[in-house]
């Protein structure tokens, strides 16, 4: 086959370092058009952005072109940047060093979506841990909590 096709979709999700509550109404917009923008430079199309006041949740069409480990350094990075040139109150802003990724089934994007789009509602009920500890446990993710946070 003379072409490389594909579309893969992925549901990144991670925190703020030790999960301190730095996105407020204030920069949330902003934050998450720029995650996206962020994506879109990486050629990986973003589906829906999202987040609550410790984490951000990105649904995105992977590029063939960038590993999902590239994607993610690059807009851990370039975000963090970003967030700590918008007031003195990010200034020691950073993200947590690890991240989770989840494959999305495409019959699926409307579930996810919609759970993103849900964040604030989700989270009157649910902390940031219990949820992505779901997360894993869904996705059937081998992991030692040791290791999980930081």
């Amino acid at each position: 086959m003379p072409q490389s096709l594909t579309k893969v979709y992925v549901h990144l999700v991670f925190s703020t370092k030790y999960r301190q509550r730095l996105i407020d109404d204030t920069i949330k917009p902003e934050l998450f058009a720029y995650l996206g923008g962020n994506c879109q430079a990486n050629e990986c199309h973003p589906v829906r952005i999202g987040g609550y006041d410790d984490h951000v949740h990105i649904l995105c069409i992977l590029s063939k072109k960038i590993t999902l480990m590239k994607l993610l350094e690059e807009i851990k990075k370039c975000s963090s940047k970003w967030i700590k040139t918008k007031s003195d109150r990010y200034r020691n802003f950073y993200w947590q060093d690890g991240y989770g990724a989840f494959s999305v089934n495409p019959a699926q994007i409307d579930v996810v979506t919609r759970y993103i789009e849900n964040q604030v509602e989700h989270h009157r009920k649910r902390d940031f841990k219990s949820e992505f500890r779901a997360f894993l446990q869904k996705y059937k993710v081998e992991f030692d909590e040791r290791y999980v946070w930081d």
